[in-house]
């Protein structure tokens, strides 16, 4: 679970709303740049906040960037009787990016990876390039440390949102500062219950589509944290073979390089993206 080191806003990042054909979506972004726009999908559990600290890098590369709480997240609404199927995910995507300009580079984070897989397949000329980071090809899995199901359980059967926090944070919660853990604990209160069961059920049941994201001609980038223990390794690096690619590692940080080692993130993939701008 991503969880920020502080939430004070880098100069030049605004809080704002994007209005969209499939509603309101709560946004950072930067704005000014002229090397073209990305847009940042956060992955399970988290939110736009995820990615903070590397909006200034990306506005100080020359790009415009945006990144956004998904339905049902954190400041964005989700009604009950919302689409929470993995297209419907892709589609507010689609939806957000458009609403800001035609095309853009897409990269999703953790279950937002396989958000953006989807509407890359779904709508091919929207976007320019596809990153994936610390993400995999469909379905998490289950084992001793991944209880995905048992956490399905707790939030439809209504546990208290407090509770589960508690058991996804372990006694990290405890060491954040007081804002960041009101944060967490603010975030997790206005976060749909409907949402996060139908991310944690696509973590589980999703399928693998990197073949099919390979015949769209995208340019793909794949990365991972050193010590990022979401996805086998071995998965990624098949993945990344099979798009075309090599697996980026980068260095200090696991399974959130945007909060760990921002500056680490932005030198393995602004590259990438200044070459195929």
């Amino acid at each position: 679970m991503s969880t920020p080191r502080t939430l004070d806003l880098p100069d030049g990042v605004q809080a704002t709303k994007i209005d969209t054909e499939r509603g309101t979506f709560a946004a950072l972004a930067v704005r000014g740049g002229r090397a073209g726009h990305v847009l940042l999908v956060p992955g399970w559990t988290g939110s736009k906040e995820d990615f903070t600290p590397v909006l200034p890098l990306l506005a100080a590369a020359g790009f415009e960037a945006t990144a956004y709480d998904q339905r049902g997240q954190y400041e964005t609404p989700g009604a009950d009787d919302d689409d929470y199927s993995l297209g419907g995910y892709a589609a507010d995507a689609l939806a957000v990016a458009r609403a800001i300009t035609p095309t853009s580079h897409l990269l999703g984070h953790s279950f937002g990876g396989l958000v953006a897989q989807r509407a890359a397949v779904d709508a091919v000329t929207a976007w320019r390039t596809l990153s994936l980071l610390c993400t995999g090809p469909g379905t998490l899995g289950q084992g001793p440390q991944k209880p995905l199901d048992r956490l399905v359980e707790a939030l439809e059967s209504g546990v208290p949102m407090a509770r589960i926090v508690q058991d996804l944070k372990g006694e990290a919660l405890e060491s954040e500062p007081d804002d960041v853990e009101a944060f967490v604990q603010d975030k997790f209160a206005r976060t749909s219950r409907v949402s996060l069961a139908a991310m944690t059920r696509h973590l589980i049941e999703s399928p693998d589509l990197t073949d099919r994201v390979a015949t769209t001609g995208i340019d793909c980038w794949v990365g991972r944290g050193v010590d990022d223990a979401a996805w086998p390794h071995d998965r990624q690096d098949d993945q990344a073979h099979r798009l075309r690619t090599t697996t980026v590692v980068v260095p200090s940080s696991a399974h959130s390089p945007a909060i760990e080692n921002p500056e680490g993130l932005a030198a393995a993939w602004l590259p990438f993206l200044q070459e195929v701008r």
